[in-house]
């Protein structure tokens, strides 16, 4: 899969949290080379594999895994036929044992990882190899059972050292020698034992000197007496030396035997410590595994981004069946490439089989690659400005997309004038759905919220913003396009009325009118059944044959207030606001505007008793908030005074 894109993704960095719960190096390195797999049954079976290591882990986590500190250069050395050392010897024998105690784990275990639990039927036992290793190898030493000879040795070690000792009491505490000594202490050197003399007696003492202090004040001499029994002893030591080699060459040769057997169990054991890793990691994250399929469906149910944990918003998300291209407007630190990274981990992280943190019910498309830009990209050290590389980066996508790719782009387009801008983004948008590629792209264009409204297959989404708290709500509302906030802001923030109105008329060529109520209100609270009773008809418009069936329907009709009519001259479905007056006219609501409509313009898309309750308020819908503050004071008896006025559609 694409690297800058994995690097894009931070998929690196859910890496590093990943090894940090694997116990070996070895599994650890197969991390480092861990990619999203594009083969959706192998995603599947390392799916269900790191379910069954998370039940398993949700069971228990004292599970006996071994380190295998040491053990590749163990088996790197038997492999060249080394000696082993007494120490690797020990280390070979604990694995050995841990490699049983995982066995019998996993059986025990097998109700939670049916599946998982097989591999260790492959971990040989090895009882007699380790058996023999602790008959011969006592903490880190040949042990004097290893052999009968090794025994007879040390014994007569022993008793040589026993008698050199004796005599060295013998000068050191006897009264004969007692005043030529400088102290009463033995020592060694060259590994002879010698007895500290002073320098002017040095000839009253039978033997060699073999050193000197630093002063001259002191002679090391080692007794002729002493000398013959020290060369008896290292002539021992030497005997001891060749039968030491002699036992763990017959043990090392013994452990060859079993060579394949044991890398087998390392292989094992290694697999374990990933699993058990994944199940570990998937814990921490809260995650779960998800459906995977081939077609290009994405759902994320309550889906939060794995590094940002419990402080990130949770995400809806769904691309793939009615449109296969999404392009998310909202302000700038709204969330929307935070949605754009999320979508794109998230999908890396379950190709990888790793669980996400989503919710039941969610899915993912399997991708062959995932192509991004985010970001500036830009190099100082070649040189390019920030719309140059985009464009770099963008070229290749293009040449790269294909049906089964997920382009994400962020920002598309910008970096340049904006009219040209504007149109690179539209032409490599058009391009990529050409390709049949997935699209997720964010944008501050207008002109391509407008071109994915009316484009088939492309929808429009946004993130959500509190104009009350001027902050954004980094929530992504799929089905509808980011309304400018600006004037609002500006209108809240102090700017005089005049110029902000001045400033709507330059840019949207109409006169509108602004007040700090219209600022302080919350425009997704009061119209989010509108919202979702337009988001229902949308998809309603879509099913095969309904809007065929709409422009047809000829029969004289009479609408009611709250009948969701198809209006032929828009394209586009609305709500009736008034009823027809005696011109034939009927006042629709179409994307929050009225307009006088000829009912012959008109067509019965789905009733009102369809959509709303019966005693439903349809001031909520179709009055001002304004207006319904007037209404309700009308009613108490305290609206002496005051006038609501309508505006000519």
């Amino acid at each position: 899969m694409n690297k800058n894109a994995m690097e894009l993704m931070e998929y690196v960095k859910i890496k590093e949290q990943l090894k940090g719960f694997a116990l070996s190096e070895a599994a650890q390195e197969m991390i480092d080379k861990l990619q999203p797999y594009a083969d959706l049954p192998t995603i599947e079976r390392l799916l269900r594999e790191t379910t069954e290591a998370r039940a398993i882990v949700n069971i228990t986590s004292s599970i006996p895994l071994h380190s295998l500190k040491g053990m590749t250069k163990l088996r790197a050395g038997l492999e060249k036929g080394a000696i082993l050392s007494p120490e690797e010897l020990e280390m070979l024998s604990g694995f050995m044992r841990e490699g049983r105690r995982l066995k019998r784990f996993m059986k025990d275990k097998e109700h939670a990882g049916p599946n998982i639990s097989k591999y260790a039927l492959s971990i040989a036992e090895l009882e007699a190899v380790t058996e023999e290793i602790d008959r011969c190898i006592v903490r880190g030493q040949v042990d004097d059972r290893a052999s009968s000879d090794l025994a007879k040795i040390r014994k007569r070690i022993t008793l040589v050292e026993g008698k050199i000792r004796s005599k060295l009491d013998h000068y050191l505490k006897g009264s004969a020698y007692s005043g030529y000594m400088q102290s009463q202490t033995v020592s060694q050197r060259d590994g002879r034992y010698v007895i500290p003399v002073k320098s002017e007696y040095k000839r009253n003492i039978e033997g060699n000197v073999l050193d000197t202090s630093g002063s001259g004040s002191t002679v090391f001499v080692e007794p002729a007496e002493v000398k013959k029994l020290q060369d008896e002893l290292n002539t021992l030591r030497f005997e001891e030396e060749k039968e030491v080699y002699r036992i763990l060459a017959a043990l090392t040769g013994y452990v060859f035997q079993y060579q394949r057997e044991i890398s087998i169990n390392m292989e094992t054991m290694i697999h374990y410590d990933l699993l058990f890793a994944k199940g570990k990691f998937s814990k921490a994250i809260d995650g779960r595994s998800a459906a995977v399929n081939d077609h290009q469906f994405i759902q994320i149910n309550q889906g939060r981004h794995p590094l940002l944990g419990n402080d990130a918003v949770p995400l809806d998300f769904t691309i793939g069946n009615s449109y296969r291209s999404l392009i998310i407007t909202g302000p700038n630190t709204g969330g929307k490439t935070v949605v754009l990274k999320t979508v794109g981990l998230l999908t890396m992280m379950i190709q990888s089989g790793l669980h996400v943190p989503v919710e039941e019910g969610s899915s993912f498309a399997v991708f062959t690659d995932i192509l991004a830009d985010i970001g500036d990209g830009q190099s100082i050290e070649q040189n390019l400005s920030t719309f140059s590389a985009h464009v770099k980066n963008i070229i290749s996508i293009l040449a790269k997309a294909n049906k089964h790719t997920l382009v994400i782009l962020d920002e598309v387009g910008a970096g340049t004038d904006p009219g040209e801008g504007m149109g690179i983004g539209t032409a490599v948008l058009e391009e990529l759905y050409r390709k049949e590629a997935t699209i997720l792209a964010t944008t501050h264009y207008s002109e391509i919220k407008d071109f994915a409204l009316k484009q088939k297959g492309f929808i429009n989404g946004c993130m959500e913003f509190d104009i009350r708290t001027l902050k954004p709500m980094y929530r992504l509302s799929i089905g509808k396009a980011g309304e400018s906030n600006a004037f609002l802001i500006a209108l809240k923030l102090g700017m005089e009325k005049g110029l902000i109105e001045r400033a709507h008329q330059i840019t949207y060529k109409e006169e509108k009118s602004y007040s700090l109520e219209e600022s302080d209100s919350t425009p997704m609270v009061e119209s989010s059944i509108a919202t979702v009773r337009q988001e229902s008809v949308q998809e309603r418009l879509e099913e095969p044959g309904h809007r065929a069936a709409a422009k047809k329907q000829e029969t004289r009709q009479r609408f009611k207030v709250g009948d969701c009519v198809y209006v032929s001259t828009m394209d586009r479905t609305g709500i009736v606001c008034e009823a027809e007056n005696n011109r034939g006219e009927v006042v629709v609501m179409v994307m929050k505007k009225k307009f006088k409509i000829n009912h012959k313009r008109l067509s019965l898309y789905i009733g009102g008793e369809e959509l709303y309750p019966e005693d439903y308020d349809f001031d909520v819908l179709l009055e001002s908030k304004e207006n319904r503050k007037k209404k309700k004071l009308i009613e108490k008896g305290a609206g002496e005074g005051i006038r609501i006025e309508y505006k000519e559609c």
